[in-house]
């Protein structure tokens, strides 16, 4: 404005109205850039299918945040349970206050073993339903490591390689639902039977009945592209898919898998590797058709300098640390099997603002769980305390 009225007493208005145009034009371009293309409606019911293992609870973490940000219910564990009755299929009573709130949830996004009829019972018609796939490799290792002691079949063996070589002679089909991490982890939780015989004519079906109940399957191999793709399907601003990664492990317990055994999970896990196949193909055409591959770049980019600048506003550690290290006892991981869950620490001097922001891109699954719970269900007892996020 200042320039503006220098250039009128000068006699330059036409520059004045140049300058005026430019800056508006590229202030546009900002913003454009920084927001969704074209004006696509917020998407604020919505379902996530939490998968095992394939960061799973960094998107929960994401959708908790967004349902604070716009005051939105959280179909939240019945009794204060952590699943929504894993893994056992999905009942509409599962979800604390059903009874009450019936089909008027916003966010639903706790572990569950999907049932289509019965979810639909809680989220209303206009919810856009997605979930998440990982390559069965790399998940096999990763459910080995952090559900050995509740997996028969993991526990009877010495390591990842060990199982693969042989896995019969430590899976029983007996054990059906204890060692659903063992196999076909992936195809179990969106309902279906890991242990079905896959012929090329069950597989192709189940694969179009999970794309005519999901609008958008992400992978975890491509986590960063995923949340671009995700902000410009639900019409998200940065922040909100802005990420800092929950419930990763140290890498001192990555097992080494052989080249025999990659192999043998495509065999073992044939199930989860057609399904992660294609939904591999289709995410890279959605990107296309959706983003577009240097739009894709730079928002990945943005992404990442926004998650750098908010690190280095919050964090203590320039990287998740092991949970001995974690000062806050509230701020500790939950911790499984053999894995080594790491955490994070906040720098002090925080303004309470700035706390509250950095503290909820921190907090673990669990604590943010008891939070919601607390907010959304003051009436109830809880059987812990809440997290003193305020």
């Amino acid at each position: 404005r200042s320039f503006c009225r220098a250039a009128r007493r000068l006699g330059l208005g036409a520059l004045c109205l140049g300058v005026a145009f430019l800056a508006g034009f590229y202030h546009g371009l900002y913003r454009m850039w920084l927001s969704p293309r074209g004006a696509r409606p917020l998407q604020t019911n919505l379902m996530f299918l939490k998968t095992h293992k394939t960061a799973s609870s960094t998107i929960m973490n994401i959708l908790f945040r967004f349902a604070e940000k716009h005051n939105l219910s959280v179909a939240l564990p019945a009794g204060q349970d952590v699943h929504l009755g894993y893994p056992h299929c999905f009942k509409a009573q599962f979800a604390e206050g059903f009874e009450t709130l019936g089909q008027s949830y916003n966010i639903m996004c706790n572990h569950l073993r999907f049932s289509l009829p019965e979810v639909q019972r809680v989220m209303p018609n206009t919810t856009t339903y997605f979930s998440i796939l990982r390559d069965p490799v790399s998940l096999m290792e990763s459910s080995y490591v952090y559900y050995k002691t509740y997996s028969p079949a993991f526990e009877r063996s010495k390591d990842v390689n060990e199982f693969l070589a042989s896995p019969w002679m430590y899976y029983n089909l007996s054990e059906r639902t204890k060692n659903v991490y063992a196999r076909n982890c992936m195809w179990f939780d969106f309902g279906y039977d890991n242990n079905a015989v896959g012929t090329e004519d069950y597989v192709q079906g189940v694969i179009s009945e999970v794309e005519q109940a999901f609008q958008l399957l992400l992978l975890s191999e491509y986590f960063d592209e995923s949340m671009v793709l995700l902000r410009d399907t639900l019409g998200w601003e940065l922040d909100d898919v802005v990420y800092f990664k929950l419930n990763s492990r140290s890498p001192d317990t990555v097992q080494s898998m052989t080249p025999e055994s990659k192999e043998k999970v495509k065999e073992w896990c044939w199930l989860d590797w057609m399904l992660y196949q294609h939904f591999n193909r289709t995410f890279w055409r959605r990107i296309q058709e959706a983003v577009g591959l240097d739009r894709l770049a730079r928002e990945v980019t943005l992404l990442r300098t926004r998650q750098k600048e908010l690190m280095e506003l919050c964090l203590l550690d320039p990287m998740p640390i092991d949970k001995s290290r974690v000062k806050d006892k509230n701020l500790q991981p939950f911790q499984s099997g053999h894995a080594n869950i790491l955490g994070y620490n906040l720098k002090d001097g925080l303004t309470n603002e700035t706390r509250r922001a950095c503290l909820r891109l921190i907090m673990p699954e669990l604590q943010y769980m008891s939070y919601l719970y607390a907010r959304q269900f003051p009436e109830k007892e809880r059987k812990s305390a809440p997290f003193p996020l305020w």
